[in-house]
C-alpha cells in the first residue's frame, strides 16, 4: 500500500554565542503519526543518517555571498523514519529558502520559532547522551523536522542563505561548514602514510587502523566577482582549482571523497596595487602570535612587467641516463624549457658526464637563433661516462655574474657524484663559495640512485627548490611544469620592512622571488608592538632590474586574535621541516631533537623522532619486540598516548637515514612538503588515536581523550565534571568552544584557560 505523502518542516534558528560552523545532519527520532506506521522506539536508529553527498555553490558579488547547499542523506534501514535536521550557520545570515525532496516532489518548509529549535536540540543532546552531538553546541543552529524518510531511500535537502563577508585590511574571508558533524556520522579520513623510515624495520608490520564508513562525495564551486581587482586566492584547508577571468572575476572548485575534517576556508585579497597583500593572524594573550603573509601579483601582466632573466641548464648525460628512456625524456624537457624562454632572456646549457660541455662560451639571447642553436646542441647529446656534478656546477656559475636580473641554475641528474669531487659536503662548500651573485639553484633528482642530502642542500642553501622524479613518473611532465612556474619572474630580490613589529622564525627563511601565476606565502611568529594598534609594512623588490617599493598601511598584529587557529599548526609544520633539514645537513643536537619531538607531539606531526606508537594500558616500550631495540622518549609524550622516539630504535638520526634509495627520496619529499606547507594536515599513521579540534591535539589513552598540552607536573587546578550533568552543560554554555573538545567522547581531559577540565562517565 502506498504511504500517503506527508511533509512537515518545523524550522528554527538557534542563535547561540559563536560563529563556528558544522555541516548538516539528520538525527532520527520517535514519531507519533496515526496515519502511518512508524517504527517502535527501540527500532529507531541511534546514529545520524549517512551523508551520501554534499554539493554547495557560492556566488560572491562585492562581498555579498549567496550559498546554495544540496545534501543527500541515506536511510539504509527498512523503516519509515522521521528525523531532525540541524545545520549550523555563520553569523548574520539570511535564510532565503529551505526545501526537501520526496521522490520527484520539491516541498518548501515554513519557519517556526528559535525557542522551539533550542528546546528540540537540547532534549536530543541530553536524552541521547552522545557526546558527538556536542559538535553542534555553541553554533547558530538551523533546525527542521523532516518527514517522511522512506525506507532504503535517499533524502535530498536544499538550503540557501546569504551573508555579507567581512573585509579586513583588503582580505575577505569565506567559510563553509564541512568539518564538524563527521564525527557524529562516524566518518574519519583515512590517515596518510607516515613519514617514511630510512630503512624498513625487520619483523615489524605497522598496525592498520580499523576501516571507517565510506565518506560521501563532496563538491563545491565558488564564483567571485568584484569591482576591485582580485589578487591572492588562498585556502588553508583544501586543494582548490582556480580559474581567473581577468582581474575582477575568479572561479574555484574542489571535489573529494575523503571525509572532511575541517571547514572549507577561503581568503582572497582585493587590491588595485600591482601586488596585493593579505595578513592573517592568531594570538592567545600572553603568548607569541602567529601570522601568514600572502603576496600576490596581478592576474594580467604586460610583457614589460615580466623581468628578463638568465638561466643556465645543467643536464646529466652520464651512462645511467640511457636506461629506461631517461635521456630522451630529459632532452624533451630541456627543449620545452628552452622554447618557453622569453626573447629578452639569456641562457646557456651545460651537459656533463665525466667532464662538462658548454653549448656556448657565454650566455646567449633566447631569440630564435639562440633557441635553434640550443635544439641542435640538445640533439647531439649522448649518455655516456661518469657523473661530475661539482665541475658542471662550477662551469655554470662562471656563466653568471652579479647583476640586476634574476639568475637561476637548473640541475637535472640521475646519479651520485662519481668523478672529480665526490664528497657532498665539499661540493656544497664549493657552490657556496662560487655563488657570489646569490643566484637561485633548482635541483631535480631522477630515480632513486641520487644523493638526496646533496640535492636538498644545493637547493635549500641557494634559494631554490628540490624535486624528485620517481621511476614511474614522467621527467618531461615534471620538469615542464617547473619551467611554466618560474618562466615569468615579476618581483625578485624581495626584502620586507616589518615597521616595528618583532617577527621571529619566519619561513621560508630566505624570501623567494614571486612569479606570475604564483603567490608568496610567509608564515612566522610575532610579538605585537606597544606603540601602535596598526602597522605599516614595506615590500621592496626588483621589477625589470629597477627597484620598486610597495607600502601597506594599517596592518594589524593584535594582542588577541581567536580566528585563524590553524596558523600555529601550519607554522609548526614548516618549523619541523626546517629543523629536519638542518639536522640532515649539519648533524643533530639535543636542542633540535627535543624541539622536533615537542612540536611533533603538540601538533600530531610524524617525524623520524616521533614515530608514534599508541600504547595499550600497561604496555611498556620494552615489550615492543621487533623494533630493533627499545628507547625511552627523548621528550615526554602526553601521558600514555604516544611515544615520541627515534625511529629504528637508534639514538641518532644520522645513523639511520640513508642518502640514496627509495626511502631516502621519500623522506626528502615528505620533508619538503613540511617546509613548504600551506595546508594543515594530520600526517600521523595513528589517526584513530589522534584528533585535532579547537586548535588542539588530543591523543587517546586508556579510553581518555587527552589534550597534548596536559602535563601532570604543571599542577594546574583540576575541575572534574560528570558527563551530561547539569554542570557539564552549564560549562558548555559559558565556554562554547569546549563543546568541540567534549564532543570527542565521554572521557576527556582538556587544558583550558589555566585549568584542567576532566570529564568522567
Amino acid at each position: 500500500m502506498k504511504t500517503r505523502c506527508l511533509f512537515t518542516a518545523l524550522i528554527g534558528v538557534l542563535l547561540l554565542v559563536t560563529a563556528a560552523q558544522a555541516q548538516g545532519i539528520i538525527i532520527p527520532r520517535p514519531c507519533s503519526r496515526p496515519e502511518v506506521r512508524c517504527p517502535a522506539p527501540p527500532e529507531i536508529p541511534q546514529r545520524p543518517l549517512k551523508v551520501k553527498s554534499i554539493r554547495f555553490t557560492t556566488k560572491i558579488t562585492d562581498q555579498v555571498a549567496v550559498t546554495h547547499v544540496e545534501q543527500v542523506f541515506e536511510n539504509d534501514t527498512p523503516f519509515l523514519l522521521e528525523g531532525v535536521y540541524f545545520f549550523p550557520l555563520p553569523d548574520n545570515v539570511s535564510i532565503t529558502e529551505f526545501a526537501m525532496w520526496d521522490g520527484d516532489k520539491r516541498l518548501v518548509g515554513e519557519v517556526r520559532s528559535r525557542e522551539e529549535a533550542w528546546r528540540i536540540y537540547n532534549d536530543i543532546v541530553r536524552s541521547r547522551r552522545d557526546p558527538a552531538l556536542l559538535e553542534y553546541a555553541g553554533k547558530n543552529l538551523f533546525q527542521a523536522s523532516i518527514f517522511p524518510i522512506q525506507p532504503h531511500s535517499d533524502k535530498k535537502i536544499e538550503l540557501t542563505y546569504s551573508q555579507v563577508l567581512r573585509n579586513e585590511g583588503g582580505t575577505v574571508a569565506y567559510r563553509y561548514p564541512l568539518g564538524t558533524g563527521w564525527q557524529a556520522n562516524g566518518f574519519w579520513a583515512e590517515p596518510p602514510r607516515p613519514m617514511p623510515l630510512p630503512r624498513p624495520r625487520r619483523g615489524f608490520e605497522p598496525q592498520r587502523p580499523q576501516s571507517n564508513p565510506e565518506p560521501g562525495q563532496i563538491s563545491a564551486v565558488v564564483e567571485i566577482s568584484s569591482r576591485a581587482a582580485i589578487k591572492g586566492i588562498y585556502s588553508p584547508s583544501h586543494e582548490i582549482d582556480v580559474k581567473r577571468d581577468g582581474e575582477r572575476k575568479a572561479r574555484l572548485s574542489f571535489e573529494s571523497r575523503a571525509a572532511a575534517r575541517t571547514d572549507f576556508q577561503l581568503f582572497y585579497t582585493l587590491s588595485d596595487q600591482d601586488f596585493g597583500l593579505s595578513l592573517l593572524t592568531y594570538r592567545e594573550p600572553g603568548k607569541d602570535g602567529y601570522f601568514l603573509l600572502l603576496v600576490s601579483p596581478k592576474a594580467e601582466l604586460d610583457e614589460r612587467e615580466v623581468s628578463a632573466k638568465d638561466v643556465i641548464f645543467v643536464l646529466d648525460t652520464s651512462g645511467s641516463m640511457s636506461e629506461e628512456g631517461k635521456m630522451d625524456k630529459a632532452k624533451a624537457a630541456l627543449r620545452h624549457g628552452v622554447s618557453t624562454l622569453n626573447p629578452r632572456d639569456r641562457f646557456n646549457i651545460v651537459s656533463f658526464a665525466g667532464e662538462e660541455h658548454l653549448m656556448s662560451e657565454r650566455a646567449i639571447a633566447a631569440d630564435e637563433e639562440g633557441k635553434k642553436q640550443a635544439r641542435e646542441f640538445i640533439e647531439r647529446m649522448r649518455a655516456t661516462g661518469g657523473t661530475n656534478i661539482n665541475d658542471a656546477l662550477m662551469a655554470a656559475f662562471k656563466q653568471l655574474q652579479a647583476g640586476e636580473r634574476p639568475q637561476m641554475v637548473v640541475l637535472i641528474t640521475d646519479g651520485q657524484p662519481t668523478v672529480g669531487e665526490t664528497q657532498a659536503n665539499r661540493i656544497l662548500a664549493n657552490v657556496k663559495q662560487a655563488n657570489k651573485a646569490n643566484l637561485r639553484l633548482f635541483t631535480f633528482g631522477v630515480g632513486y640512485d641520487v644523493n638526496t642530502v646533496l640535492l636538498d642542500g644545493l637547493a635549500n642553501e641557494n634559494r631554490g627548490t628540490v624535486g624528485y622524479i620517481e621511476p614511474k613518473e614522467d621527467i618531461e611532465v615534471k620538469v615542464s611544469d617547473f619551467f611554466a612556474k618560474v618562466n615569468n619572474p615579476v618581483l625578485s630580490d624581495l626584502k620586507i620592512d616589518w615597521g616595528g613589529i618583532e617577527t621571529d622564525l619566519v619561513y621560508p627563511r630566505a624570501t623567494p622571488d614571486i612569479f606570475h601565476g604564483s603567490q608568496l606565502v610567509l608564515i612566522g611568529r610575532y610579538r605585537p608592538s606597544n606603540r601602535a594598534s596598526a602597522n605599516q609594512l614595506t615590500l621592496t623588490g626588483k621589477v625589470n632590474s629597477r627597484e620598486r617599493r610597495f607600502v601597506y598601511a594599517d596592518l594589524k598584529f593584535p594582542e588577541k586574535q581567536s580566528d585563524n587557529e590553524f596558523l600555529p599548526h601550519l607554522w609548526a609544520m614548516r618549523r619541523v621541516g626546517y629543523l629536519l633539514d638542518q639536522i640532515r645537513l649539519n648533524g643533530e643536537s639535543k636542542e633540535l631533537c627535543d624541539e622536533i619531538v615537542d612540536l611533533g607531539t603538540r601538533y600530531g606531526i610524524v617525524t623520524p623522532y616521533t614515530s608514534y606508537l599508541v600504547l595499550e594500558p600497561g604496555m611498556r616500550l620494552q615489550q615492543l619486540g621487533g623494533l630493533g631495540g627499545a628507547m625511552s622518549p627523548r621528550h615526554p609524550a602526553p601521558p600514555g598516548a604516544v611515544s615520541g622516539r627515534p625511529v629504528n630504535g637508534r639514538s641518532s638520526m644520522s645513523e639511520t637515514i640513508t642518502i640514496t634509495g627509495s626511502d631516502a627520496v621519500a623522506f626528502s619529499k615528505e620533508k619538503e612538503e613540511l617546509r613548504k606547507a600551506d595546508k594543515v594536515t594530520l600526517n600521523s599513521p595513528s589517526a584513530n588515536q589522534i584528533r585535532q579540534v579547537a586548535g588542539k591535539t588530543f591523543y587517546l589513552r586508556d579510553g581518555v581523550w587527552t589534550d597534548s598540552e596536559f602535563k601532570a607536573e604543571a599542577k594546574l587546578p583540576v575541575v572534574t565534571l560528570k558527563f551530561a550533568s547539569d554542570e557539564y552543560f552549564n560549562l558548555i554554555g559559558q565556554e562554547p568552544k569546549l563543546a568541540d573538545c567534549f564532543a570527542l567522547g565521554q572521557r576527556v581531559v582538556v587544558v583550558w584557560k589555566g585549568k584542567v577540565y576532566r570529564v568522567e562517565e
